[in-house]
Formats: C-alpha cells, sequence, structure tokens
C-alpha cells in the first residue's frame, strides 16, 4: 500500500515554486510549471546528486551564425530545465529528459491533489 505526504495547500505553490520534502527519508521535489505539478526524486541520474535544489531557468539556445561563431545567447521560453548543482545535468521540468541524450532522466514520483492539498504518494 502506497504512503501519502503532504507537500503543501495547493494555493500555497505558485507558478515557478518548488518545495523539496522527505517522505521517510525519500527526498522529492514538487515543482509548478506553466501550470502543471509534478514531481521528481531529488537524486539526479548523473551521480546522485540534490538535481531538485539546482538553478531554475528556460532552456538556453546557441544560435550559430553562417560563419560558425555563437555571438549571444537566447532561451526557449517553452522549456523550463533544472541543473544538478554538482555538476551541470540539465533536465526538463515538465519530461524529466536530459537535453543531451533521452536515456538520462529523472525519476517521475505520483501527485495528488485533494481537499485543496498536493500530497507525494510513494
Amino acid at each position: 500500500m502506497p504512503n501519502s505526504y503532504l507537500v503543501c495547500r495547493t494555493d500555497e505553490l505558485k507558478d515557478g515554486d518548488r518545495r523539496v520534502v522527505s517522505c521517510d527519508g525519500t527526498p522529492v521535489g514538487v515543482f509548478k510549471i506553466d501550470g502543471q505539478l509534478v514531481a521528481w526524486q531529488n537524486t539526479c541520474p548523473h551521480r546522485q546528486g540534490p538535481v531538485c535544489q539546482g538553478r531554475i531557468y528556460h532552456r538556453v539556445l546557441e544560435p550559430v551564425a553562417a560563419d560558425g561563431t555563437v555571438r549571444e545567447l537566447a532561451y526557449d521560453e517553452r522549456v523550463t530545465n533544472i541543473v544538478c548543482p554538482w555538476h551541470g545535468y540539465e533536465f526538463d521540468l515538465k519530461t524529466g529528459l536530459n537535453q543531451g541524450t533521452d536515456k538520462v532522466r529523472l525519476r517521475k514520483v505520483t501527485l495528488e491533489e485533494r481537499d485543496g492539498n498536493i500530497h507525494v504518494v510513494i
């Protein structure tokens, strides 16, 4: 039988916010991105760093000029990434996929919304 862990009230988590909670010793990151709630285990698949505590920003693009140079960075507003603070691995917060390969991904955690609260279910 799965256990349920209270994260917070639904109205407490605003767009772009996160909560990192311990569920009987399993750290879980809960995020609200573009109105969508997602949860991931707070363990980077690379070297088990605390990925859910990393920096959040829109995906960085490097527009390459015709001569092969890159003079500026741009951002893809449609993709929000989190970067593991240990080694810089980047993951799409909505899908959990690594930006370099779809073979590396975050481990999804089930969420439930009930009675105005968000719960992690493990």
